[in-house]
């Protein structure tokens, strides 16, 4: 038995529209339906899709995304969600802090990036990734992963760098010893340039490179991660002190 789908009109022969994927199901809505389909379906996909994601992203980093890259995309969580849950999550864990995140710093050398974090950090926490993403194409360009695919493999990879850095706000709910916290700070620092060899390391090991060169590569390609993200900051202070008042 036939039905024309819904949302698009196309004729409709199994439970969902071969042309936009729209359930066939005309059923009204109803309590029943509502608890024990859309809000369970939503809360156990979220777990599923979000936490998997995080799972994946520190028990193999890059073999999981290169995977993902590669057509296996079912059951990761969308990049651009994961990256905004994530700030989100942060922003909630520091307004519950002990300490707020700028006094553990020079506030005179950084205010003018501070002001804009407050009031721009989910725009200003991908201005690194075109151009890391451009730097690993050209640095493993044997492995012919094109621009788009070493774009997406740096925007997970930034996932995994904001969850590390999730240590630091969860420990400003704790205490406010400021040297305890900057020593946390340079602990991540260090911890984040081994996440960022581990995740490039994995996701380029299949291909045909030279171990040696792989490793000199990978290594290369943390450091330009972290200086161009400081040097994007250092930017966004000047633009901050400049222009923010």
């Amino acid at each position: 038995m036939t039905s024309n789908c819904l949302n698009c009109n196309e004729e409709i022969a199994g439970k969902f529209c071969s042309n936009c994927s729209q359930a066939a199901s005309k059923h009204r809505f109803s309590l029943s339906h509502v608890i024990k389909h859309d809000f369970i379906h939503g809360i156990f996909h979220f777990d599923k899709g979000f936490f998997y994601t995080i799972k994946e992203l520190f028990s193999r980093p890059g073999h999981s995304i290169r995977e993902y890259v590669q057509g296996k995309r079912t059951k990761h969580f969308n990049y651009f969600t994961t990256i905004i849950l994530l700030l989100t999550i942060s922003y909630f864990l520091q307004k519950w802090g002990k300490i707020e995140v700028a006094s553990l710093f020079n506030q005179t050398a950084s205010s003018g990036l501070f002001k804009i974090l407050k009031n721009y950090s989910k725009f200003t926490v991908f201005l690194h990734i075109p151009i890391i993403a451009f730097a690993s194409y050209l640095f493993f360009r044997k492995s012919k992963q094109n621009y788009t695919e070493n774009l997406v493999l740096n925007l997970y990879l930034q996932c995994g760098v904001l969850t590390i850095s999730l240590i630091f706000p969860i420990c400003m709910l704790f205490t406010e010893n400021k040297e305890f916290l900057l020593a946390v700070n340079v602990f991540l620092s260090v911890l984040t340039f081994f996440y960022l060899i581990i995740f490039n390391y994995q996701y380029f090991s299949v291909f045909d490179i030279k171990k040696y060169k792989l490793i000199i590569r990978v290594v290369i390609i943390a450091i330009l991660f972290l200086v161009t993200k400081q040097l994007i900051n250092n930017f966004l202070n000047f633009v901050g002190l400049k222009y923010l008042h």
